[in-house]
């Protein structure tokens, strides 16, 4: 467990805020924006920190970039991530958890573990795509 410090506890109070999956550079503009000084390589060891932990799920970009957000809860689920403004739905599916059981049953593993998140986008951007086009 790492120390609570004025830094760390700033981290957790912006991530709290927001039900995006965000890079350490935007949670660094985002606290800069709320009158915080924090260093981005301290935001970048925060979050790698509270990743270990489980305190935060972690999901990569096309481009390979860390994402982070904090979840609702911490059993298993999964994400439906919005490609365009990061809105993201924590999800659980009983299909997933028994396709990824058969697969791991046919090739013989045991104690499999997964992450599956879907990436699409939501109604709102969809809507504002649509319009934009005409």
């Amino acid at each position: 467990m790492q120390r609570m410090t004025r830094q760390r506890a700033a981290i957790e109070k912006q991530l709290a805020e927001t039900d995006q999956f965000k890079s350490a550079q935007n949670l660094h503009d985002d606290l800069k924006a709320n009158g915080h000084t924090i260093g981005l390589a301290t935001v970048y060891r925060t979050l790698q920190s509270m990743a270990l932990a489980g305190e935060v799920d972690v999901v990569r970009t096309e481009e390979g970039e860390a994402m982070y957000r904090r979840c609702i809860g911490y059993e298993h689920h999964h994400h439906l991530i919005c490609r365009e403004c990061n809105k993201t739905v924590e999800i659980s599916s009983e299909a997933i958890e028994k396709w990824v059981q058969a697969v791991a049953a046919e090739y013989g593993y045991v104690d499999v573990e997964h992450t599956a998140d879907l990436v699409g986008c939501c109604t709102q951007c969809a809507e504002r795509t649509e319009e934009t086009e005409f």
